[in-house]
């Protein structure tokens, strides 16, 4: 049974603006008031894991310990299987210093080439508290690489990612209907259930 979460005020351990305001509005419904890492003014801290349920567990606890706040953080990626599951945790370094994104995008075309384009987004929302407690929740959502990309909405690898059974990439999609299905999303299913059915 996980832990449940009772209080009215939650830090997400982001500076990532698209993850930030992705969770903020999976949270809306359930009336917690967010701030991020960010406008706290905190570090980004170094993600030295070597899994996604490492690198969120980690941002989370620090972003609790500096805040005496709970705190929520994710760490998320595109597996590729013909890559080996690359670029995973890597998937923001992948992008460079910079985090351009199309950088990213054109290296797993590159790296690619004419190989399998089966993929999943892979997201570990990890929810810790001052006194150290942590429970980890994770989500998956199966798909396929497109390319060129396409959509200008979502982040990061969004526009050449299509969800099992759709037409649209998450670049394309609203961003409700994305929601639906995201492996944010279902990560955050499993947080509902464990954590936050009893608010």
């Amino acid at each position: 049974m996980a832990r449940p979460f009772t209080g009215d005020r939650l830090v997400i351990a982001s500076h990532n603006t698209g993850k930030v305001e992705e969770i903020a509005a999976l949270l809306a419904p359930f009336a917690i008031d967010t701030v991020s890492a960010g406008a706290l003014g905190m570090a980004e801290p170094e993600e030295t894991g070597t899994s996604f349920e490492a690198n969120a567990a980690f941002k989370a606890k620090a972003a609790a310990a500096a805040s005496r706040l709970p705190a929520i953080a994710d760490d998320s990626g595109l597996v590729v299987p013909a890559l080996g599951g690359a670029p995973g945790i890597y998937s923001a370094r992948w992008a460079g210093p910079d985090k351009d994104f199309r950088v990213a995008m054109e290296r797993v075309q590159r790296e690619l080439g004419e190989r399998a384009r089966s993929a999943r987004f892979v997201a570990v929302l990890a929810l810790a508290w001052p006194d150290g407690g942590l429970e980890l929740f994770r989500g998956e959502a199966a798909g396929r690489l497109v390319w060129p990309p396409r959509g200008e909405r979502g982040f990061g690898y969004d526009p050449i990612f299509v969800p099992t059974g759709g037409a649209e990439t998450f670049g394309e999609m609203e961003p409700a209907e994305k929601h639906k299905i995201s492996h944010r999303a279902r990560a955050f299913a499993k947080l509902v259930e464990g954590s936050l059915r009893s608010r």
